[in-house]
């Protein structure tokens, strides 16, 4: 059975209203801070009722986890998704370390969702970001669980501490350069490949 004409269009309103809640949220969150947002921020600047965000949200912080999700989610996705393109281990991890480095420069709201503002938020975002960390780490440490037995460079690595100190720095230097001015994603992408995957 078709679905009504009014309701499809009563659909599409209601899911424009929780994009203009999740953008509004997003530019908040990224550029003043989670602390300093308020529910009442982002249904001035989403141009919604108070009503409307928790038509869609329990919480600021369930906005927040559902942000970091969605879009943290979608981030670490197209990292991996990019670095399986890879002909082998070498390459795999460097264009993972890229993607990762070029993604975060191009969206800076939702690195600094990711690598920022979730740091020790509460325990719930904080396993959200561990989640979203482990799937990198994880696939580093695949990789270098391959490699050991036919590359020098990894040999003596152990692949689930290798995979979390690529995870660690590259977040880590990520955050510093894009409050720190003076690095461009590709630049800062080639010196971290030529550490983690020379």
């Amino acid at each position: 059975m078709a679905v009504p004409s009014a309701q499809l269009r009563r659909d599409a309103r209601v899911e424009r209203r929780r994009l203009r809640i999740v953008e509004a949220a997003l530019a908040l969150f990224a550029g003043h801070g989670y602390t300093v947002t308020s529910v009442d921020d982002i249904v001035t600047r989403a141009r919604v009722s108070k009503s409307a965000f928790y038509e869609f949200f329990e919480s600021k912080e369930h906005c927040f986890r559902e942000l970091l999700a969605e879009e943290g989610g979608a981030l670490i996705h197209d990292v991996l998704t990019t670095a399986a393109t890879g002909h082998d281990h070498h390459e795999r991890l460097r264009l993972g370390i890229t993607r990762f480095v070029v993604s975060c420069f191009e969206r800076s709201d939702v690195a600094r969702l990711l690598i920022v503002e979730s740091v020790g938020l509460s325990a719930d975002v904080e396993a959200l970001r561990h989640e979203l960390q482990a799937r990198f780490a994880d696939a580093v440490a695949e990789e270098v669980r391959h490699a050991m037995t036919h590359d020098a460079f990894y040999e003596d690595k152990d692949p689930a501490v290798f995979g979390r100190a690529v995870v660690g720095a590259v977040s880590d230097a990520v955050g510093y350069f894009l409050t720190h001015p003076g690095v461009d994603a590709d630049s800062l992408a080639a010196s971290l490949c030529v550490i983690f995957a020379p």
